[in-house]
């Protein structure tokens, strides 16, 4: 891997986790105000809306810290694809299959799809510098 693309990592996981924090923060702080703004009406309990919000700041940091390292910090990162990935599959279904999402969510989709497609490509190649083993005579297996 080249320092450019550890860079490219890391960018997108800093982009990531402000995106996450900012957007959790909007909707604990302003969530009545965001759903006014784009004439939804809001659940019959802001709990419904709170708690996603907190879960954005939660992995919000934790891309934080993936960014600080991702070689270290690889194994963070399939929870940020699985994060995506559930976002994008219930906006799918709930737009093809159900026809009835409001058009406030999926521009959050497409952002987070194509922060997945990213995810997933970093994950593969933080993985690549896999380290070579040779086994002795006797079975025993070490670095080569």
């Amino acid at each position: 891997m080249t320092e450019k693309e550890l860079k490219t990592i890391a960018a997108l996981f800093y982009f990531s986790s402000a995106y996450d924090f900012v957007l959790g923060v909007i909707f604990i702080v302003a969530g009545p105000w965001f759903f006014r703004v784009f004439a939804v009406d809001p659940p019959n309990h802001w709990g419904y809306v709170q708690f996603p919000a907190f879960l954005l700041i939660t992995f919000g940091i934790m891309f934080f810290q993936i960014a600080e390292n991702p070689k270290t910090n690889r194994n963070l990162i399939p929870y940020g694809i699985l994060l995506k990935a559930s976002y994008c599959t219930v906006v799918a279904l709930n737009t093809f299959l159900a026809g009835n999402l409001p058009d406030m969510w999926k521009p959050f989709a497409v952002a987070d799809f194509l922060m997945m497609l990213g995810f997933i490509w970093s994950y593969k190649k933080l993985g690549a510098h896999k380290v070579a083993v040779a086994a002795d005579d006797r079975g025993n297996i070490a670095p080569h």
